[in-house]
């Protein structure tokens, strides 16, 4: 009894509402017969992403769904993650269906082969597929482009020159394309579609809209909305690992697989301008605490967002160059504040940061990429707030001493009594 009277009792509620949220907050009942929808709209494809589809397949699994509709709407994203979430659609036991939608979305890069290895493929009206081209993405080295195509130019002034196109290749850029060209003609192989479309989204970077997808068997039908889609699944066939089935989708009822809040929060977080803010935060927080020790609340926020940070970093392709650019950057402009370097290393510092911050994540696309208009705000104000105080202690510094033995150096003053000697 005096256990429950602790203090430490009145936070059990608190705890336990936030360990439900953690694991997930119970959803509908699983409903045999019924139609799974998992959503996947506007972000890029990364380890969040396939935690959230593997646990939307897993629950239509269990729940013996009809089928399982992943609306799609992405610009790309990492190529290990888009393998994950390939492999585990192609051993799906229930069916899946991929939707490009709504109007205007698009499944470019990774979307093109997380549609092509669906069981059932569907695009909605003025929608897109294609531009599958793979772009190195290390956690280490430069982006490199897997090729350049140099053309020479005025080729039509110039008729006695012919076109000439040249491919800027490595041994390890051509085992990427390779292996991607192999890996997708065997996803549209097993799935019945254009193997040629396939291969020419990869090397040509080819996009095509919903009905030249459709006439090029790229996809199986267009759909104007969720609705219409369950219509057309009726009574279609689809091949899976224990055999053939057929979908009854008619009157079947449809139930959404919501994110999680753990997984809206790690979505948030593996944002790369998120990332950025995060490690900034962080570092200048810990950096105060060292300077002011005692206070306590820097530190503590930027502990929390330093390890944030590297969470996402996890999940993002990190530019260990760029990283050891922004930490010579931070440190430049604190030695500006001991160094008199007349703004010499302020200068190097926002350079530092600002080629770091560019080369941070090192991936394709600007949905990867940290946007300009974070860099340059927190850029461009971390050096005016050092060059501000470096100034404040230049001014100090030159400044007469007013206490102390030192201010009366230069004073006049009235002996009252005899000096001796």
């Amino acid at each position: 009894m005096k256990l429950l009277k602790t203090p430490f009792t009145c936070y059990l509620p608190v705890l336990a509402l936030f360990g439900l949220c953690w694991l997930g907050l119970p959803g509908e009942s699983v409903a045999k017969g019924a139609v799974y929808v998992a959503t996947v709209e506007g972000d890029a494809i990364t380890p969040v992403t396939v935690g959230y589809l593997d646990r939307a397949i897993r629950e239509a699994e269990t729940a013996r769904a009809v089928c399982l509709v992943i609306k799609l709407d992405t610009p790309g994203g990492l190529l290990e993650a888009t393998r994950s979430i390939v492999k585990r659609i192609m051993n799906a036991r229930t069916p899946i269906v991929v939707y490009v939608s709504p109007r205007g979305a698009r499944a470019g890069s990774a979307g093109v082969f997380i549609t092509l290895a669906s069981h059932v493929a569907a695009m909605a009206p003025s929608t897109n597929i294609g531009a599958a081209h793979p772009v190195t993405i290390g956690g280490g080295g430069p982006l490199e482009r897997l090729s350049r195509t140099f053309k020479q130019k005025d080729q039509e002034q110039d008729e006695d020159q012919d076109t000439q196109e040249k491919e800027v290749t490595s041994p390890m850029t051509d085992k990427i394309m390779n292996d991607t060209i192999a890996w997708v003609r065997a996803i549209a192989t097993e799935r019945g579609r254009n193997v040629e479309w396939a291969v020419r989204s990869v090397t040509e970077s080819i996009s095509d809209s919903e009905k030249d997808a459709l006439a090029a068997g790229v996809i199986d039908f267009v759909a104007a909305d969720l609705t219409e889609l369950v219509a057309k699944l009726d009574g279609r066939r689809v091949k899976l690992p224990d055999g053939e089935q057929a979908l009854e989708t008619a009157g079947a009822r449809v139930i959404f697989v919501d994110l999680l809040f753990r997984e809206r929060f790690l979505r948030v977080i593996a944002h790369p301008n998120v990332a950025y803010i995060l490690m900034l935060l962080g570092f200048f927080g810990l950096l105060f605490e060292f300077t002011h020790p005692g206070i306590g609340f820097p530190g503590i926020a930027g502990t929390i967002c330093i390890i944030l940070a590297f969470f996402s970093f996890q999940v993002l392709p990190v530019n260990y160059a760029g990283l050891a650019l922004i930490l010579l950057g931070i440190i430049l402009l604190i030695a500006e504040a001991k160094v008199v370097s007349y703004g010499l290393l302020t200068l190097g510092g926002v350079t530092c940061m600002f080629l770091g911050s560019l080369m941070l994540f090192d991936a394709p696309g600007e949905y990867m990429q940290v946007s300009l208009n974070v860099v340059l705000p927190l850029v461009l104000a971390i050096a005016g707030i050092t060059v501000f105080l470096g100034a404040m202690v230049f001014r100090a510094q030159r400044q007469k001493v007013f206490s102390g033995p030192e201010g009366l150096v230069g004073e006049e003053g009235a002996a009252r009594s005899d000096i001796a000697p």
